[in-house]
């Protein structure tokens, strides 16, 4: 028998000097999918490119416990103003080194080599996962549709993230 479905809670963050509420298509994206999964929506969120406001505003997330999953978009390229994996990566209790490369893997199949200035980095940080995506709308997509979704669900087999859960602040 199939386990049955089980929602997670999750925190959606715009990483963007220029989007706001109603320009915020990735952000926006993010939201639709996770609800028409089945999850819940924790919090949704829109700050600047400032290592010191996304760690803030990641930080109490995590220390919150509420939700299970972190999701931002933006701010994964390799401009100066490009800040999200090096301000988040410092949280992490551990890296998910395959996610990064899984993809980009993904992702060359549909903008090629342009690819490799993605710097989309996932880990774990007490007990809570955290996906750092690209800002556009169609990496997005991709992340969620080709990795993260059947990831955090509880009935993907062989194994997933999900059923890690109540085992990631083990010692």
């Amino acid at each position: 028998m199939a386990d049955a479905f089980v929602a997670l809670r999750i925190a959606v963050l715009t990483v963007s000097d220029t989007r706001d509420s109603q320009s915020d298509k990735s952000g926006a994206a993010l939201v639709a999918r996770l609800e028409n999964a089945g999850h819940v929506l924790h919090d949704k969120r829109i700050c600047r490119d400032d290592i010191y406001e996304l760690r803030a505003i990641v930080s109490r997330w995590i220390a919150d416990e509420a939700p299970d999953v972190v999701i931002t978009t933006g701010g994964t390229g390799l401009t100066g103003r490009d800040v999200t994996p090096q301000a988040l990566s410092i949280l992490f209790d551990r890296e998910i080194d395959g996610f990064g490369e899984m993809f980009r893997y993904l992702s060359y199949e549909t903008i090629g080599t342009s690819t490799l200035q993605s710097r989309a980095i996932a880990g774990v940080a007490k007990a809570t996962f955290i996906f750092c995506l690209p800002g556009s709308s169609g990496a997005v997509l991709d992340a969620w549709d080709k990795l993260i979704a059947a990831q955090i669900d509880c009935r993907t087999r062989p194994c997933n993230l999900h059923d890690l859960l109540p085992r990631l602040t083990e010692r």
